[in-house]
Parts: structure tokens; sequence; C-alpha cells
């Protein structure tokens, strides 16, 4: 199973749309979604192309090919135009014999791991807006980036995740780093 992992949408458009385009590109079966879908944050600038209700517009034509984690800045209020689950603070997913844990990374982070991850596991965040592809204690730590505002100079990015390992591109579809599973 091929999964498309986009993190940090905060209502861009236009960035909502290079997710949908790099989902068509790489014919994905999922999205993994890792929250803050249409809210900016009082932290962040407005992203390119702000518009909320498009955003959950075009995510609800793909909401039965949607898995999603809550996010700092989604609510009950974004949750009532989203045609699929916004609100968990975290989903398992099985990969082959790996567990993913996935999650926003504001309630569980890096050094709050959940106890039922052990060595070989995933554990998918966003939140940071930082691409992460590296192996902790034995656990691989991946985050995609963020799709709308990256930080500290990083480009806009997404994960592609399959049996193999997690590839992190650029919006581009470009490879920005890569990592394994063993």
């Amino acid at each position: 199973m091929k999964i498309l992992v986009v993190s940090d949408i905060h209502g861009s458009l236009l960035h909502a749309q290079k997710a949908i385009e790099a989902f068509e590109t790489h014919q994905a079966d999922m999205m993994l979604m890792l929250g803050d879908f249409l809210y900016h944050g009082p932290r962040n600038p407005l992203p390119p192309q702000y518009d909320p209700m498009a955003v959950s517009q075009l995510l609800n034509r793909y909401a039965d090919r949607i898995l999603a984690v809550r996010g700092n800045c989604d609510s009950e209020v974004d949750q009532m135009i989203l045609d699929f689950e916004i609100m968990a603070p975290y989903t398992m997913i099985l990969n082959g014999s790996r567990r993913l844990f996935a999650t926003h990374g504001h309630l569980y982070d890096l050094q709050q791991k959940p106890a039922q991850i052990r060595p070989g596991d995933a554990y998918l965040f966003g939140h940071i807006h930082l691409p992460l592809a590296t192996v902790e204690n034995g656990i691989y730590v991946l985050n995609p980036g963020s799709i709308s505002l990256p930080k500290q100079n990083n480009p806009h990015t997404y994960g592609l995740l399959d049996q193999q390992g997690f590839t992190i591109l650029t919006e581009d579809h470009q490879v920005f780093n890569h990592i394994d599973f063993d």
C-alpha cells in the first residue's frame, strides 16, 4: 500500500491542490493527514490562497481515502464542514508487520512517544513544519514537513510511505530525503 502523508495545510487552497496533485501523481492508495487542515493559527502568517471552505470542499472529494488526526489548530467547528474524521489525537496503522503511530505532534512529541511503540515501528507526526526521516532508539521518526508553511528555509514538502520506506518530496515531486525500513 502506498500512503501519501501530508501535514499542516493551514487553509491554503494552493497547497491543498498540490497535495491532491501529489496523491494523483503517485497513485497513492490513501492519504494520511497529520492535522492543521483549515485554520492558519495565531502564530502563523496567512498562507497563499487562504480559503478554508474551498480546502474543505476539495478534501471532502477524497474523504473515503483519508485517514486523519487532529492538529492543535483544528476544532469541532472544522469537523462540521469536513466529511472525514479529524478529531482523533492519534491513529495506529499496520504497514506489513510494522506499526505506524500517527499524530500531529502537539500532544505526543519526541520525548512522549506512546509506550506501545516498539523498535522497528514508526512515529509519524507534523506540527513542527520541518521534514524529518531518522531512527531514534530503533524507532523510525518521520515528519513530512509542511506542505504550506515550511520553517527554517525548508521547501514545501509531503511524504510518501510504503512498506520499503518513507520518502519526503518537495511540492514539485523531487526527492528531498528518504529512509529505508530494515
